[in-house]
């Protein structure tokens, strides 16, 4: 990507590309419920110059997973809860596989 090239942007998770209500419409949720994740500190929209919560593809992801544990019965606050710790653990598990091929450790098998 360059600065001749925003569209190039797109293709980068992390670009706040969406408005509030097109990421509700993608996610098949309302603003409110995007509102309290901000809240709940899960995730952290950008702002526009006008002052427009901003969503990137990986906060959309974040925020489904969020929706899904809703869903499922999972109060908010929990779910934002658990969506944090998958986070740790999953990088956590990306620095320990890391480490083993720097130390020539074998690698475990990989969990299902």
């Amino acid at each position: 990507m360059t600065a001749d090239d925003p569209l190039g942007r797109l293709e980068d998770d992390d670009y706040p590309a969406y408005t509030m209500g097109r990421a509700a419409e993608m996610l098949g949720t309302t603003p409110g419920f995007l509102r309290a994740l901000g809240e709940a500190r899960l995730i952290t929209p950008l702002r526009s110059q006008g002052g427009h919560r901003r969503y990137s593809r990986y906060q959309l992801r974040v925020a489904a997973r969020a929706r899904e544990l809703v869903d499922q019965g999972t109060p908010i606050e929990a779910a934002c809860r658990i969506i944090i710790l998958e986070d740790q653990l999953q990088e956590a598990q990306r620095i320990n596989a890391e480490y083993r091929r720097t130390v020539g450790e074998p690698q475990p098998p990989a969990a299902d």
